[in-house]
């Protein structure tokens, strides 16, 4: 039987919902405010491609901070950032794969808040959105397409030295459930041959899963708990001279298996691998 909560907890909860649906609101009003007026200002002075994604990413990294602390001074969220100094370190020559697992819906809001250069790949949907296409075409964020397409546009990134967010999992995890990695993150690392950086992403009590919606509160104010890991290169954790497609799933499993330990997620039971 479901324990009665006690008035304060009722109250508490009520205050909660109300303050995501305005703190959402909010996002939602932000974008539109910020797709019209300021995204647009920003094409019209910026004089070359590049000038215009670094304005149009450090923008979309102070938006993002700013809906973070609305979030966080409400009492809706609360986190704490470990490695910092890492994620924050100069991306080395050859350039850096941020990979993170992905249990709920702001993890990418979180990452990009404490990252002002970063590049992202987001749902090829957004270029359909009259609200949302023009900032990230202009940010340069590249669109979710499948297959070789998508491997040659992450690799063309890295290979100009920069740093590019990847969630290997493709989508939010399934609390409860085994991590899945699908072999795209694998196969960016190893077409670029870049520094691989993992991030770690405990979130509790659960919240904004694939399967809840935003009114769907938590009994309790969510935590994130954020650790950069050491980062690491595919050479060094998979065995060299593998066939491409081999070489992937080793390392795409390796992900996982990481993940799983750092998370403490359910492993995955009967998942057999080619010698």
């Amino acid at each position: 039987m479901t324990a009665r909560l006690s008035w304060k907890q009722r109250l508490n909860r009520h205050w909660r919902l109300h303050a995501t649906a305005f703190a959402f609101t909010s996002f939602g009003v932000g974008a539109v405010v910020l797709g019209f007026t300021w995204f647009p200002l920003l094409r019209l002075v910026s004089w070359s491609e590049p000038q215009l994604r670094r304005r149009a990413r450090l923008t979309l990294h102070h938006a993002f901070r700013l809906f973070v602390g609305l979030m966080r001074h409400t009492g809706l969220v609360s986190y704490e950032l470990h490695g910092r100094e890492r994620l924050l370190a100069p991306v080395p020559p050859g350039g850096r794969l941020i990979i993170a697992n992905h249990p709920s819906l702001i993890d990418v809001v979180l990452l990009v808040s404490f990252l002002p250069e970063v590049d992202c790949i987001v749902k090829k949907a957004l270029w359909r959105n009259p609200f949302l296409r023009w900032p990230v075409v202009w940010a340069g964020y590249i669109p979710n397409d499948e297959g070789e397409a998508l491997v040659a546009n992450c690799a063309r990134v890295l290979k100009a030295g920069r740093a590019l967010l990847v969630f290997p999992e493709g989508t939010r995890s399934r609390p409860g459930q085994p991590l899945e990695m699908r072999r795209g993150a694998a196969q960016v690392a190893l077409a670029a041959g870049c520094e691989i950086l993992p991030v770690s992403i405990i979130c509790q009590p659960s919240t904004l899963t694939k399967a809840e919606k935003w009114w769907n509160i938590p009994p309790r104010r969510a935590h994130w708990k954020i650790t950069v890991e050491p980062s690491f290169r595919a050479s060094e954790v998979i065995p060299a001279n593998l066939p491409p497609a081999l070489a992937a799933r080793r390392l795409s499993r390796y992900f996982q298996d990481f993940f799983t330990a750092r998370i403490g997620a359910p492993a995955a039971q009967n998942l057999q691998l080619p010698p």
